[in-house]
């Protein structure tokens, strides 16, 4: 039934990673020679990869969209303010505290409690998902609530102890995983499906973006209050890979560990559709086999694809990093980062479900080639800037303040569904790929030129998330001065009228 798209989403998936598995093999057999096991390791790790992102993006379509969509339709379509605002607000909660990248997170700050940190950072997302769908619901422009929220956050950070401002800035990019992006964007789009005017779509984009600022306040305000002296951090190990044998023995013990982190990210956002079926949706039972099938794939999709990137990705790009920071002509870090980065953002399974929903919204008009090149462009400069950190030992505050500086002005000249994309795409592209190959090369070269990890080396999520927004913005005002249909209806402001909501009870 589903072979002609398993057959699409594998080509989709060749493309994605062969080129950076093409990459470093090229290295390792030239700049970065690498043992037997390791390479092997990451060969096997690249086929698990490709199997995982087929199966998760198809399984994105059949189940994560049109869950969160019909729930998102469902509640708004309650015209109860109170309600919609209660359970956007448990959902972030729920979703952020089941995500396998937190528990990374606060593993890396042990200088604040893990319980305090989670809750925290899972408070802010949800109370950030709150405020996003007030954006929607009553027509305000995305770049006024970013502006508002982003000058909260660079008042904290001067104030907050330096070893804390890149991991901060990096959370924002952990917390919105492969698994809760798909269904976040999709329930912001049934939440838009409310609206009457013509531009209601436009704002069902920067939903992500949003709730991508919770998680670096709630890490800026917990270092305040703990004030803590510093963050420790424990290296990446490359695994002992003798033979086939052992390979095996790695992928069994690491197996069961991704098996049970995913059923706990996937758990809350499926008890939750199943109430909303039994309460209030009332789906049919064809309906229903079609979502549970995609909820199979998108588990073991995910599985497979989480055991891929940490059992074969994350040691060889620990490997490189020192393997490469250790070389007479250490700038070549600058440049392999930089082809590094533009390969990589292709393999991030979110971005396809980013850039379908572009493409099925604007009915084409924002093609899913450009937005691609936008992003690996962007990602592409990100990580030549992160190594150029490394190098140097500069503050993460002296990119990602005149960053997002950029970013923010650029809002005023772009169309608003690009800046809507552009802000989301930061969320996308930082996404497992970046936390296990990119961080681990940028780590293994702090360690190879023995700077400060924590300050260094961390903050290069950050930069991932940071870069995509000011490409795929300078792409919208391409389109605009190009007077491309999707620039130009993207032009009118929105309204809405909130009368129809029952403000009252709240």
């Amino acid at each position: 039934m589903y072979q002609r798209r398993l057959s699409q989403k594998l080509r989709e998936a060749l493309k994605a990673v062969i080129p950076i598995m093409a990459v470093v093999i090229a290295l390792s057999f030239s700049v970065a020679p690498m043992p037997g096991g390791v390479l092997l390791a990451f060969l096997f790790g690249g086929g698990l990869l490709t199997a995982g992102m087929m199966l998760f993006t198809l399984g994105a379509e059949l189940a994560m969209a049109p869950m969160g969509e019909r729930i998102g339709a469902k509640v708004t379509k309650t015209r109860k303010l109170w309600l919609v605002l209660l359970l956007g607000l448990a959902l972030g909660v729920m979703i952020t505290v089941s995500e396998p990248d937190l528990q990374v997170l606060a593993q890396q700050v042990p200088s604040i409690p893990n319980l305090p940190l989670i809750l925290s950072v899972a408070a802010g997302v949800g109370l950030f998902l709150v405020a996003a769908m007030l954006r929607m619901l009553f027509g305000v422009p995305l770049r006024i609530l970013l502006l508002v929220c982003y000058a909260a956050v660079f008042a904290l950070a001067f104030f907050a102890p330096k070893s804390f401002l890149a991991v901060a800035f990096d959370a924002g990019g952990v917390t919105t995983g492969p698994m809760t992006v798909p269904f976040i964007m999709a329930f912001g789009l049934g939440v838009s499906a409310i609206r009457t005017d013509r531009h209601a779509y436009n704002d069902s984009f920067g939903l992500v973006a949003t709730c991508s600022i919770g998680p670096i306040l709630a890490v800026l305000v917990l270092s305040l209050i703990y004030a803590p002296k510093g963050a420790d951090y424990t290296a990446f190990m490359t695994p002992d890979i003798g033979t086939s044998a052992d390979l095996g023995q790695l992928l069994l013990r690491a197996a069961p560990k991704y098996m049970g982190e995913t059923a706990l990210a996937l758990l809350p956002i499926a008890v939750f559709f199943a109430v909303f079926q039994l309460v209030s949706l009332k789906l049919e039972k064809q309906t229903l086999l079609k979502i549970g099938v995609g909820v199979i794939y998108t588990y073991v999709g995910l599985v497979i694809f989480l055991t891929g990137v940490n059992v074969g990705f994350l040691p060889v790009g620990a490997f490189l990093g020192r393997t490469l920071g250790a070389l007479t002509y250490r700038w070549i870090l600058i440049p392999i980062g930089a082809l590094t980065g533009w390969f990589i953002v292709r393999a991030e399974p979110s971005v396809y479900v980013l850039t379908a929903q572009v493409e099925e919204l604007t009915e084409g008009s924002i093609g899913g080639r450009s937005l691609q090149l936008s992003l690996s462009a962007g990602v592409a400069v990100s990580v030549a800037l992160a190594m150029v950190r490394v190098l140097t030992g500069v503050s993460v505050l002296w990119f990602v303040l005149p960053g997002y500086a950029l970013a923010l002005g650029l809002s005023f000249f772009t169309p608003k569904i690009f800046t809507a994309i552009a802000f989301d795409a930061g969320g996308v592209a930082s996404g497992p790929m970046t936390t296990t190959f990119v961080l681990p090369l940028a780590v293994g070269a702090c360690i190879a030129l023995g700077g400060d990890i924590v300050t260094d080396a961390f903050g290069v999520v950050s930069m991932v998330a940071m870069t995509p927004i000011i490409t795929i913005q300078i792409l919208g005002l391409v389109y605009k001065l190009r007077g491309k249909p999707a620039a130009e209806a993207a032009e009118a402001d929105t309204y809405t009228d909130i009368g129809e909501y029952e403000i009252v009870e709240l």
